[in-house]
């Protein structure tokens, strides 16, 4: 008797793919679709001719409501308090990781599978399953996964993990005469229309992100000009501060209580340590001394070698070089070699 896994489908062609190679694995595939935002209907329609021509049941699921409660509103509390927040983290952790693990008892599946790059294998030094970097170095996006919950990670399937190039994924689709085989990835972040946040903040925040004016400050408090709402503000942003000065400037801090936007030079940027909180472990290791490891404050960073001490449930991270742009709401993502320890979101 086939196992039965549950294949997460955006209508994409990398989860289309996924079935297709699932299929030759020996799975009996179910496939199933959620409706998280209002704009999903294509992704709908496209998942299920995917499944018609493969000849795989193909289900819907409206967890819209779940999906607001635990990303969307915590991408607009996390922008009130001043800091960048990562919803796909939060969406992984909690949807596609939680939410729809839960659902794969419901049809009777054993696994999970989405279309992400990244891989688990039984590791026999640490005698559980771990969760690495994918083939696909560039592509790889274990930096979004470091949340799922560890105890599950026996029951995901990646099939996409050996795969080294997206080129290859759209040839199968292609070979098997996929519609989907040259549809465009989808946006970074799905519920933001052509990703302009500040609107979406607007539109969804309930009147709380109206363009409150305030100071762009230095460090030393000299006010240097005006903005005209903290949220049109990031990290490391050079252009579009509308003030003059002796050398360039970039914003180092946004200063919620005070609703400021703190600029300084480059050189101020960097940093060599940080804190986090909010962690989670993905090994079962002694975590009570202090570990190198190497570390991504974002994800297209490159992993850094750094220390990892842990007190009281919050991270420190002292970096062997200086990091630019640390944004507090962001990620830090912890690594041993190409095994994901854990991380957790930088205070």
């Amino acid at each position: 008797m086939k196992e039965r896994v549950l294949l997460g489908m955006s209508g994409g062609v990398d989860s289309s793919v996924s079935a297709v190679l699932l299929q030759k694995q020996g799975y009996e595939v179910i496939g199933l679709t959620m409706k998280l935002w209002e704009e999903d209907d294509r992704a709908v329609v496209d998942a299920k001719n995917v499944c018609k021509k493969l000849g795989i049941e193909h289900y819907v699921v409206d967890l819209q409501k779940e999906f607001k409660e635990k990303v969307v509103e915590n991408f607009i509390c996390t922008y009130m308090c001043g800091k960048t927040p990562n919803p796909c983290v939060e969406c992984n952790k909690f949807i596609k990781f939680g939410e729809f693990y839960n659902l794969a008892r419901k049809y009777s599946c054993k696994y999970i599978a989405t279309g992400h790059y990244a891989k688990i294998v039984f590791s026999q030094e640490y005698n559980q399953y771990i969760l690495c970097k994918s083939n696909a170095k560039l592509k790889d996006q274990t930096y979004f996964l470091y949340g799922i919950n560890r105890k599950i990670l026996p029951y995901i399937l990646f099939p996409l993990s050996d795969f080294e190039d997206k080129d290859e994924i759209r040839d199968i689709a292609l070979e098997v005469g996929l519609e989907v085989a040259k549809k465009k990835d989808s946006q970074e972040i799905c519920f933001v229309q052509n990703d302009d946040y500040i609107e979406f903040l607007q539109q969804h925040g309930d009147n709380q992100f109206n363009q409150k004016q305030g100071n762009i400050v230095l460090k030393n408090g000299e006010i240097l000009g005006g903005h005209l709402g903290i949220i049109n503000y990031t990290i490391g942003q050079r252009k579009g501060l509308g003030i003059s000065y002796k050398e360039p400037l970039y914003v180092i801090k946004l200063n919620r209580e005070t609703n400021e936007v703190v600029v300084g030079p480059e050189e101020e940027l960097y940093s060599k340590t940080l804190k986090a909180n909010e962690l989670n472990f993905l090994l079962n290791m002694n975590l009570e001394k202090e570990i190198e490891i190497e570390a991504k404050v974002r994800y297209r960073a490159k992993p850094a070698k750094a220390i990892l001490r842990l007190e009281n449930d919050i991270a420190t991270i002292e970096f062997a070089e200086k990091q630019r742009a640390i944004t507090p709401g962001q990620s830090v993502v912890f690594y041993l070699n190409d095994i994901v320890l854990g991380g957790g979101k930088i205070i």
